[in-house]
């Protein structure tokens, strides 16, 4: 078999547009779930973490009952013109699903560490919630958002089962490198599964000390601005 780089493309086309669209909503629902009452808190964690402990088949199969032809989702989609399934978006759609919870997850967690009195201070220093928000709450969260951002890479990195189930495997559009590692390893080409396996464990590596180098640069940053608020409070 002929090798082809497009999986490695792919992949992290993939993986980075799903790890931005799990930063964002993550960091939204944890924030939203950390100021909700107890009770819709416990239902807001049910719904957001339920991907997380399914089988990635069974998310798919739901992904593909939710965007199907059939569906009032996939009817609208489609007559919108988008066909969503067995394309690249799809493998997004399916990465960023069980990528969330990860993030969801340490990112509440961060922002449920940081002490009520650096906010009040800086309420009573005259900031708005927005500035308070991106200027104190999370670079003092950064830490465990920076952990999540670094989970959530890693599992949309290595999703198999809903991409297959949502995107199949189309090669240079949906065959991603742990897809393409099962094919070929079904097919018994075992050093070409090798080395698609070599490069995601490359890919993985590099990127988590990408990360972690600047997540310690951001979070002496982080400690300088809680020594600042410390001292205002």
């Amino acid at each position: 078999m002929e090798f082809s780089t497009a999986p490695i493309w792919v992949s992290i086309e993939t993986s980075v547009t799903a790890t931005i669209i799990t930063f964002f909503l993550g960091l939204a629902a944890a924030h939203w779930r950390v100021n909700s009452p107890v009770r819709r808190g416990q239902l807001l964690d049910a719904v957001f973490i339920v991907p997380l402990v399914l089988p990635p088949t069974v998310v798919g199969y739901l992904l593909l009952l939710l965007l199907g032809h059939s569906s009032p989702v996939g009817r609208e989609l489609q007559d919108l013109g988008f066909n969503v399934l067995f394309s690249w978006p799809a493998t997004v759609i399916a990465a960023s699903v069980v990528a969330f919870p990860l993030m969801y997850l340490s990112t509440r967690g961060a922002l449920e560490q940081v002490s009520p009195g650096y906010l009040e201070a800086a309420r009573t220093l005259g900031a708005s919630e927005w500035s308070i928000f991106w200027k104190i709450l999370l670079p003092l969260a950064w830490p465990g958002v920076l952990a999540g951002t670094v989970l959530a890479f890693a599992r949309a990195l290595g999703e198999f089962g809903a991409t297959l189930m949502i995107a199949g495997n189309i090669p240079g559009r949906t065959q991603t490198l742990p897809i393409a590692i099962f094919f070929a390893a079904e097919a018994g080409n075992m050093r070409q599964a090798l080395a698609w396996v070599l490069i995601i464990l490359g890919i993985a590596s590099v990127a988590i000390v990408a990360f972690n180098t600047w997540g310690r640069r951001q979070g002496f940053s982080a400690r300088g601005r809680k020594r600042d608020l410390e001292g205002r409070s």
